[in-house]
């Protein structure tokens, strides 16, 4: 079973989503199996989960010790040759995309270390060989808000967590972003629904929607597309 694993120091926040919706469903169909690791029971007595960083400056960082305990005991109950990695969520990672969460979901673990403050001892990059990744450019309080979403986005991937076919035509699924949709009622206040989508004819329905993808990519994330792509569109 895939596993994923996460070290936090705020288990909480995890635990309503990770029983709601597809995380929650995959879980329960035996599809994944999603486990808490809290920072603070790692901590020795009188040990603390942060302290002030070397060279001065504001803030605290996590210290690697207690996260190294967790990281060594989880890795040395793995079976031998286990594909898995161990990423950091961290608003100086490199930005999380799709395929990512594909290559995640081809592996046997994941394993995803919350960062907080002003970070996590850079030595645990090197000792655990782990990816650092980002949302996007711009700062949340912790990164257990980063971790839902690379759970998320890596467990509807799983076979037997969604239809299939859902997969199919939604965004970076071909390297674009997906076409407009719409459903009922036909007409709403003055907009109407394109006519081509009503018309049942579903080859015209595809040219429409490959003709709109490659549109609202070259206008809302240009550099998704080849560049003799995207000239067709600017």
């Amino acid at each position: 079973m895939f596993t994923i694993q996460v070290v936090t120091l705020f288990p909480e926040m995890f635990e309503p989503f990770f029983r709601l919706s597809i995380v929650g469903r995959a879980s329960d169909m035996g599809v994944v199996r999603i486990e808490l690791h809290p920072l603070r029971d790692a901590l020795l007595p009188q040990e603390r989960a942060d302290d002030r960083p070397y060279g001065g400056g504001p803030g605290m960082v996590l210290r690697i010790e207690p996260i190294a305990r967790i990281l060594d005991r989880l890795t040395a109950a793995a079976p031998p040759q286990e594909r898995r990695a161990v990423v950091v969520t961290t608003p100086a990672g490199r930005r999380f995309r799709q395929a990512d969460a594909r290559r995640y979901a081809g592996l046997d673990r994941l394993i995803v270390v919350c960062g907080r403050y002003e970070g996590i001892d850079e030595r645990l990059m090197p000792l655990y060989e782990a990816e650092e990744v980002s949302l996007g450019d711009f700062i949340v309080t912790g990164g257990e808000i980063a971790a839902v979403a690379v759970v998320d986005a890596t467990v509807r991937l799983l076979p037997g967590a969604i239809r299939p076919a859902s997969l199919e035509e939604e965004s970076f699924n071909a390297g674009v972003l997906d076409a407009p949709s719409y459903t009922r009622p036909p007409s709403f206040r003055g907009l109407d629904v394109p006519e081509v989508l009503l018309s049942g004819d579903h080859q015209r329905i595809a040219a429409w929607r490959h003709r709109e993808s490659l549109e609202r990519t070259a206008v809302r994330r240009p550099d998704l597309l080849p560049e003799s792509s995207g000239g067709e569109h600017t």
